[in-house]
């Protein structure tokens, strides 16, 4: 098995909160992630698949290919955006990290060709805070 991993790069603006619960527990528990006034990151995404390498190309995958489905499935859809507001695919869920990269699993996985399985979405909010997720449920 060969894994190949694309990288990409994205900013949106999100704001966890919970409805549930009163302004001071969402502060106490969220901090300043609960801003009214939302706040943004400077997402990295790191997408792996994998597969055999064809006998024709020697790819796993083009990765000219790889990097139009992460565009087309993901970037355009979350790029300069509010995650809580304007994503289709986060919409009724806590906008974290975490969820985000489960997210992104599930529009990736769908769009991609036979014979090439999603290994992982490994999701950087910071460059010293990532999450990564292998489809486990």
């Amino acid at each position: 098995m060969v894994y190949l991993t694309r990288l990409e790069h994205f900013n949106a603006a999100h704001k966890l909160y919970n409805a549930g619960w009163t302004p001071e527990k969402n502060e106490q528990v969220f901090g300043k992630c609960a801003n009214e006034n939302w706040h943004g990151h400077n997402y990295e995404l790191y997408v792996t698949v994998k597969g055999q390498p064809s006998p024709d190309t020697g790819f796993v995958f083009d990765v000219k290919q790889l990097s139009l489905l992460i565009r087309e499935h993901v970037i355009e859809k979350v790029d300069h955006l509010n995650l809580n507001m304007d994503v289709d695919f986060m919409k009724g869920k806590m906008c974290s990290t975490e969820n985000l990269a489960i997210g992104i699993w599930n529009e990736l996985k769908k769009h991609l060709p036979a014979g090439v399985q999603l290994h992982g979405i490994k999701l950087y909010e910071t460059p010293r805070i990532y999450v990564e997720y292998f489809g486990e449920v």
